[in-house]
Formats: structure tokens, sequence, C-alpha cells
């Protein structure tokens, strides 16, 4: 992949791969977080998006949680997030992220999980001046 600083046609999915609402843990004894990051990693995701798993996002009650975010891009953190439920959502909801100029995406042109669990929404950095 190109390096992403020279561009403003990137954006990154950050998984909270230690999320465990509350102290759930998966069957076969793995975090929640963990598995929807290897169910995204499955996921055909579009080109110019990057998909890390990082540690914790400090949401550890509400769900699996995740940040998009992006050069001159509003970032978006979202939770209550299923491992088994939402990968195909967070692929499409990712993609119309990232076809929009600053993140932010129509109202009405949002997965419906993203209206109802939306836990922040951040301005882009701006530039010194």
């Amino acid at each position: 992949m190109k390096d992403t600083a020279d561009r403003a046609d990137w954006a990154e999915l950050l998984i909270c791969r230690t999320c465990r609402r509350g102290g759930e843990v998966c069957a076969d004894g793995r975090r929640p977080g963990e598995v929807l990051h290897e169910a995204l990693s499955g996921q055909a995701l579009p080109e110019g998006l990057t998909l890390r798993a990082v540690e914790c996002l400090q949401n550890c009650e509400g769900g699996c949680t995740v940040a998009l975010r992006g050069a001159d891009r509003w970032t978006y953190v979202y939770g209550n997030l299923h491992e088994a439920d939402h990968a195909e959502m967070l692929a499409d909801g990712a993609a119309r992220y990232l076809a929009t100029p600053d993140g932010l995406i129509p109202w009405r042109e949002r997965p419906d999980h993203f209206k109802k669990n939306c836990i922040a929404r951040i301005p882009p950095l701006e530039a010194a001046k």
C-alpha cells in the first residue's frame, strides 16, 4: 500500500481488539473485538481503507467499539457492535465514509447502526496557522 500520509483518499477503520462487552468473552476464549477484527479482515474493503487493530478505545461496557478516521475528515467512534453480526455493515459504512470528502455521510445514507450508536464525532485537525 502507498504511503497514506500524502493522500487525501485514505481512511482507517480502527477496531478495539480488547473489547469484551464488560466481562464477556467468546466461547473460544477470545475477546469479541479480536473476533470482529478477524471477521473484517475477511471482508472486501474499499481501496484506500486500512483496517487496524488497536488496544483499548475505553468503551468496555459498550460492546465492540471502532473508530473511522482520515485526513481532513471528521472522526467517528461507534459502539455496541457485535462481532458476528456487524462486519458487513461496518465494511459498507466505511466505504460510504471513504466516499465523502469530509467524513460526513449524509444522514439518510448512514447504516442504521451508525445513526443509533455513535459515541463521538471529532472534527478534523486544523493546520497550524
